[in-house]
């Protein structure tokens, strides 16, 4: 079995489901039929899984083009409503944001050490709402993104040493992997106070899991289309999961075990917050320690993966539109001069850099599909939606809709040196979600994203090709659930301005 290929494996899978298909048919049947969305032509068994390639937003994206902004869609038994809109996402978002406020389990979920004890894909109750509460008054809060300010300059000096290091020896530098490890060694020191150097293993075995994370993740949703024989999906890929999550508590067991030991009293870490809480029996919600290890991978995953892609992206724009990226040059230098680093409490005086920023993540949302489960039958529009229907909805689509945006496919910051609280009032621009479930991290790695491109322009030309050469970087967006680059975005850094040159 561990030699199929994944295609061998799903044509199992559907021939073992036809029977089961047929029988479910029958048993659905109802003498008022529902006013279901409208659906494209679809396949026996496997329902519309046919038109999904190995990217989700771009798959989800063509259909809308092709058959309408609100689609029913059916992979085997599992029930999908793709919504592609800005008004039916302010339907979704807004007017009924407690009923789709569930996220779908994942495959084979119960059989993995975490299980749903994750908060990215808890159920709405009253374990999410309490750590939704926690984040917001002290995990992610305003006061705690400030207070950890010192480890992100800390950290971003360092990045900034090894490309000037990449720089002096006229070394080529693979971008993405230096920012995922820069992005990674931001998050060890904020959540467990732990530098994730290139000499240590742990740190290293930590990026890795990361990695594997995104990898695994991927299959198992798409293994979620098989419905009723979901289960199937771990004959493939539980073994690789379970290893996965295993290696994950045995870091974090040992991480918790040394804070347990050596509590920091004045600069709290995340840890040390959450330990806190976890001790008190006073709580509001009693969390145990599988939500402590879950809720620590939730923010290991999410503050590595997507802050290093949105940055990646975002410079990549600036190569190629080389007005702009000399623009926010210019913005920089007038308002801190050429005599010390960019801060980032410089960034509320740098309109153009926000905006470069506002437009990258418009073009290339790091999460391009919100999924949310309805928990209870409602209505969109005049359509009924069944319970539990899954819901994806098309961030990606919605910020490239020619109906609300000029030139939508087009990378032109100016858009937004306006105010774009009307768009994100209006569900037209929501790189980060929205709703009870929009992203509490926002704040944390909007801080990072902004300073650090910031300092990346200031510092540094990029040279795609190589000294002498005039490249474009390569924009092709590569497989999986979020958006990363198909191919390696590697650059020659030139210097520009030398930060350190007085120390050196």
């Amino acid at each position: 079995m561990a030699t199929m290929t994944d295609y061998q494996y799903y044509f199992l899978c559907f021939l073992l489901y036809f029977l089961s298909t047929l029988l479910l048919k029958s048993l659905f049947k109802t003498k008022n039929p529902l006013n279901l969305p409208p659906s494209p032509p679809a396949l026996p068994i496997i329902g519309h899984l046919h038109l999904l390639g190995p990217s989700l937003f771009k798959s989800l994206h063509n259909l809308s083009n092709k058959y309408g902004p609100l689609l029913y869609l059916r992979f085997g038994a599992s029930r999908c409503l793709a919504v592609s809109t800005a008004s039916i996402a302010t339907e979704i978002f807004k007017t009924n944001d407690v009923t789709f406020s569930d996220r779908p389990p994942l495959a084979f979920s119960d059989k993995l050490p975490y299980g749903r004890y994750g908060f990215f894909i808890a159920p709405y109750g009253n374990y999410w709402k309490f750590i939704k509460k926690l984040c917001n008054s002290e995990l992610l809060s305003a006061r705690q993104v400030e207070q950890s300010r010192a480890v992100r300059h800390e950290e971003l000096t360092w990045f900034l040493r090894k490309v000037l290091e990449s720089a002096e020896r006229k070394q080529v530098l693979d971008i993405g992997a230096e920012l995922m490890k820069f992005t990674n060694n931001s998050s060890c020191r904020v959540i467990m106070s732990m530098r994730c150097s290139d000499d240590n293993d742990e740190a290293e075995r930590i990026r890795q899991l990361v990695k594997e994370s995104f990898e695994v993740g991927a299959k198992v949703s798409f293994g979620d289309v098989l419905g009723p024989l979901r289960f199937l999906a771990f004959w493939l890929y539980g073994r690789k999961a379970i290893d996965v999550a295993l290696r994950y508590d045995e870091i974090l067991e040992r991480v918790l075990k040394q804070h347990e030991e050596s509590p920091q009293i004045e600069n709290e870490d995340l840890v040390d917050i959450l330990l806190k809480v976890y001790q008190d029996d006073k709580a509001e919600f009693k969390i145990n320690r599988t939500h402590l290890k879950a809720f620590l991978l939730d923010l290991f995953v999410a503050g590595t993966g997507t802050s290093s892609e949105a940055i990646q992206w975002t410079i990549a724009e600036l190569v190629n539109h080389p007005y702009v990226f000399n623009k926010v040059r210019e913005e920089i230098e007038f308002v801190v001069r050429s005599t010390r680093l960019v801060e980032e409490s410089d960034v509320q005086s740098l309109p153009y850099l926000q905006a470069v920023v506002k437009e990258a993540l418009r073009l290339h949302p790091t999460v391009p599909v919100v999924i949310r489960e309805c928990r209870e039958a409602c209505k969109i529009k005049e359509f009924d939606i069944p319970e539990k229907t899954m819901v994806a909805i098309n961030v990606y689509t919605i910020m490239r809709d020619g109906k609300t945006w000029d030139y939508p496919n087009d990378f032109r910051p100016e858009r937004f040196m306006v105010s774009s609280k009307e768009k994100e009032n209006a569900m037209e621009y929501i790189p980060f979600g929205a709703g009870r479930r929009a992203c509490p991290g926002s704040k944390l790695a909007l801080s990072l994203i902004h300073t650090t491109i910031a300092t990346m322009v200031q510092c540094f030309d990029w040279k795609v090709g190589g000294e002498g050469e005039h490249v474009k970087a390569n924009m092709q967006v590569g497989p999986g659930i979020t958006m990363p680059m198909a191919h390696p975005f590697k650059c020659l850094p030139v210097v520009h301005f030398n930060p350190f040159a007085s120390s050196m």
